[in-house]
């Protein structure tokens, strides 16, 4: 295997990789806005390890945090920024290219 694949991954963007986060980003790629309550069910994380994660996000510039009322409730909506949706985009085509460059595997 040449040495391309191994730089590939030394060059994926870490804040993006880390699983959580991840999926965080995921999720606001497909969506306007999303709400606070929604990312911490479709995360599966805890209030504060998911506040956590989107705190480091904004100190990014990846994402924007706004902080409204629906109504008389308080509700936090969380958007990809321009640079977040292409930092996303710049680590999807990243990843493909190096999933598409291994070598296939032989099943034994």
């Amino acid at each position: 295997m040449s040495e391309e694949p191994i730089r590939q991954v030394a060059g994926l963007d870490r804040l993006i990789h880390e699983p959580a986060r991840m999926a965080i980003v995921t999720i606001l790629s497909t969506v306007e806005k999303a709400d606070f309550l929604f990312l911490l069910h479709q995360t599966g994380l805890t209030r504060g390890n998911l506040s956590a994660h989107l705190t480091r996000l904004e100190a990014a510039g990846y994402i924007k945090v706004e902080k409204t009322y629906r109504g008389k409730v308080p509700q936090t909506l969380i958007s990809l920024t321009e640079e977040g949706r292409t930092a996303f985009e710049t680590y999807c085509k990243q990843l493909k290219a190096f999933v598409n460059s291994l070598p296939e595997q032989k099943n034994e």
